[in-house]
């Protein structure tokens, strides 16, 4: 499977129209925001908090619905020259499932993102995995619908008591990749469910990612989870991920993931 050591992570690069002032787009891997079938409007203001040590969200996965994205936001990101991963989420299986086989014949699309480690899946209509067999399913119905030569992307919570069990799952399932790095569980100042993000979790999201490194050596994995720097992607580099998602860090400085990309890029080719 084909990756760039960096990659943008769902819902933080905006529709990519947001990063085209910042970063050259022409073969950068990008993760869109989740994509239901249905439009969603979103949870209520205020959606985003600011933290001492990252930020709490809850968006409620708002976006335009899989047509809409299609018709607009998908042609675009082609012609910008991404290498487009489509995050899909869903409140049943069959959705996910409907997803995958409606995109499988959408010209553009590299892979896909399963978001199946959403911090708060309930209050998100998402449907619930809250088992490794459950995480198992989900990737197993998408890919049956999905091309086998794309990759499939199957991102998990950084739950470190259970990671390496829902990784050797969903890849037994059929995932190419294990994503490993979406915000945990938290609150907003007035008690609603939220996810934490930023450098509060890196530490958090690296010890899962060395756990499934050493337990499944072969399995491709995704490290993320406050990366800011070239220093934070290479900590999850030197653990034995393939690449690294930045996020949050996007939303305080959109060339972060041009400065980390062009860092990583000398160190591979120093010529």
């Amino acid at each position: 499977m084909r990756l760039g050591p960096v990659m943008v992570a769902s819902g933080c690069g905006g529709t990519g129209r947001e990063l085209a002032a910042f970063t050259d787009l022409v073969g950068l891997d990008f993760v869109t925001r989740s994509i239901t079938l249905d439009p969603r409007p979103g949870h209520a203001a205020p959606r985003v908090v600011e933290t001492p040590s990252g930020l709490v969200n809850a968006i409620g996965l708002q976006n335009p619905g899989l047509e809409h994205f299609l018709a607009t936001e998908l042609p675009w990101l082609v012609r910008a020259g991404v290498r487009v991963f489509v995050s899909i989420a869903g409140a049943t299986m069959g959705e996910y499932a409907d997803l995958a086989r409606r995109l499988s014949r959408a010209p553009g699309v590299a892979g896909l993102e399963i978001n199946i480690g959403a911090p708060d899946q309930a209050g998100s209509d998402l449907f619930d995995v809250r088992e490794p067999y459950h995480a198992a399913s989900v990737v197993g119905a998408v890919r049956r619908e999905f091309p086998g030569d794309l990759p499939v992307l199957a991102k998990l919570r950084p739950d470190a008591s259970r990671i390496v069990e829902g990784a050797r799952g969903v890849v037994d399932a059929g995932a190419s990749a294990v994503v490993i790095g979406n915000a945990v569980p938290a609150a907003m100042p007035d008690g609603r469910p939220g996810g934490l993000s930023g450098p509060a979790i890196g530490p958090v999201a690296l010890r899962c990612v060395a756990a499934v490194t050493e337990a499944l050596p072969d399995v491709v994995v995704i490290g993320g989870g406050g990366v800011a720097s070239e220093q934070d992607a290479r900590r999850f580099l030197d653990l034995g991920a393939r690449a690294v998602q930045i996020g949050t860090a996007l939303l305080h400085d959109p060339t972060t993931v041009a400065r980390v990309r062009a860092a990583l890029t000398r160190e591979e080719d120093p010529a």
